[in-house]
C-alpha cells in the first residue's frame, strides 16, 4: 500500500491506495465521487474525464499515486458553492446536449477545459477539442452547440463590457 494526499474538489484526503490502483476507481470507491464514470477504462471513451492540476485528464489512464499533492477536480466539484451550475451545465440542459446522460460529466469537464484554453473556439476547433470523447447516442450536435452557445456568452460579454457601466 502506498500513501497518498490528494485534494479533490477542494478538500485533502489522505488515504492508503494500492500502486495500481487507477484513479478513477479511487474517487469512485474510496470517496464516493461517482459522478466520475466509468466507460471503457481503456482512455477511448472519455467518460472518466476530470481535472488533474486544472487540465482534463482521462481518469482511467491515471494512478492514484500520481495525483499525489496534486489537485482533482470531478464534476461533482464544478458547481458553485450552494450547487448552482455552472453555465456550462446550464447550456448542456438548455440545448438538450444530453441523452441516456453516461458521457456527460466527462464531456462537461472536457469542454470546461476546452473553453478556458480557449474561451472562443470556432465549431471546428470545439469539435477537435472534444473528439477524445465518445456520446453513444450520437448527441453530438447539440453538445457542439451547448459548448459555442457558452463560448458566444462570454462573447457577448467581453464585447459589451460584460454588463458593467
Amino acid at each position: 500500500m502506498t500513501k497518498i494526499t490528494v485534494k479533490v474538489d477542494g478538500t485533502s484526503y489522505t488515504d492508503e491506495v494500492e500502486p495500481r490502483t487507477l484513479l478513477v476507481h479511487y474517487l469512485r470507491e474510496q470517496l464516493g465521487k461517482t459522478g466520475t464514470v466509468i466507460g471503457c477504462d481503456t482512455s477511448n471513451c472519455g467518460a472518466c474525464t476530470v481535472h488533474l492540476d486544472g487540465r482534463s485528464v482521462k481518469s482511467c489512464n491515471v494512478l492514484a499515486v500520481q495525483a499525489d499533492r496534486r489537485e482533482v477536480t470531478t464534476i461533482e466539484g464544478l458547481a458553485g458553492p450552494g450547487g448552482e451550475l455552472t453555465p456550462l451545465q446550464e447550456a448542456f440542459r438548455d440545448c438538450h446536449a444530453l441523452q441516456c446522460g453516461y458521457c456527460t460529466p466527462g464531456m462537461i469537464m472536457q469542454a470546461t477545459d476546452l473553453l478556458a484554453e480557449n474561451p472562443q473556439p470556432t465549431e471546428d476547433e470545439v469539435r477537435h477539442g472534444m473528439e477524445g470523447n465518445l456520446c453513444r447516442c450520437t448527441g453530438y450536435h447539440n453538445i457542439v452547440k451547448a459548448i459555442l452557445q457558452v463560448a458566444g456568452a462570454s462573447s457577448s460579454a467581453s464585447t459589451s463590457g460584460g454588463g458593467q457601466s
